[in-house]
């Protein structure tokens, strides 16, 4: 694609250096260019006289005659709108909508959060009955939620404290449970569900932060009932208290992606993400 945009730029790059350069190119497309406005001037005044007198004749006749002018120069046209297009595609292409937004989406640390973090090390929260996490809701909004590791062990130890102060201040400050749905992902497990569709994740095992313990989805424990769609206004408003307050611990919360993932939140390490794209390089020579 990348060959396709550079060429067709290179044409028309030539064409116009020629008009510039050459007199005879630009006393060839003056009479081109005045030929056919005298053309599309006579056409139009005899249409429109005639349109006064039979007007659906006139249209339907013209209209015939432009499908079949179409028909015999349909190889022109494509080509002509192979060149017009074939640039924009290009700049689409290039410009495609990425699987990460790796831009830095942290705000100003809470002084509060900042006291927490640097004060006593907050434990994991028991864990909840195996039920809580099988019930249709679960399964229609996250397949395959019920075998995922809710093991706080397995996380970093500075996301794990980060993570927990957030879950700390969602119950103290606004009255939400949070619930830990899946923190460490295996890389088999991270295939199995790339298998399953991008609506699920588009993340190939190595290229989450959940491979190394630095990313978890979370949701809204409200009744005894685990509570993940944001359909409900209680819900909507508690993932937007959740993604501030994960922003201020110094957290990338996944609502404000273009694939937004309401539920998840990482803890970015420069390099981390960087080292497993080198290694799939190197096995591929």
């Amino acid at each position: 694609m990348i060959v396709i945009a550079v060429a067709c730029y290179f044409l028309l790059f030539a064409l116009l250096v020629s008009l510039v350069a050459f007199a005879p190119a630009r006393s060839a497309a003056v009479r081109f260019g005045t030929r056919a406005a005298h053309g599309l001037g006579l056409a139009s005044r005899r249409l429109s006289g005639r349109l006064v007198t039979h007007p659906a004749r006139e249209v339907a006749m013209w209209l015939a005659r432009a499908a079949h002018q179409a028909r015999v120069h349909r190889g022109r046209l494509l080509l002509i709108g192979a060149v017009l297009c074939t640039p924009s595609l290009a700049v689409l292409a290039l410009h495609a909508r990425p699987v990460f937004d790796f831009a830095d989406s942290t705000m100003a640390p809470d002084r509060h959060i900042t006291a927490l973090l640097a004060g006593e090390r907050l434990a994991a929260p028991p864990p909840l009955a195996p039920e809580i996490f099988t019930t249709r809701e679960v399964e229609l909004v996250r397949p395959a939620t019920a075998w995922a590791s809710r093991d706080w062990a397995l996380l970093d130890d500075g996301f794990r404290q980060r993570l927990l102060t957030v879950f700390k201040l969602m119950r103290e400050r606004y009255g939400y449970e949070m619930v830990l749905l899946e923190g460490y992902r295996s890389p088999e497990r991270q295939a199995v569900l790339a298998a399953l569709g991008p609506h699920v994740t588009r993340a190939t095992p190595g290229m989450s932060y959940h491979q190394y313990g630095l990313a978890a989805d979370s949701a809204f424990l409200r009744d005894g009932r685990l509570v993940i769609s944001a359909q409900d206004p209680w819900t909507k408003r508690g993932y937007e208290l959740y993604g501030a307050l994960a922003a201020t611990a110094g957290l990338t919360w996944g609502g404000q992606w273009r694939m937004r993932d309401l539920g998840h939140v990482e803890l970015r390490r420069p390099g981390v993400l960087a080292r497993t794209r080198a290694d799939a390089l190197a096995d591929t020579d």
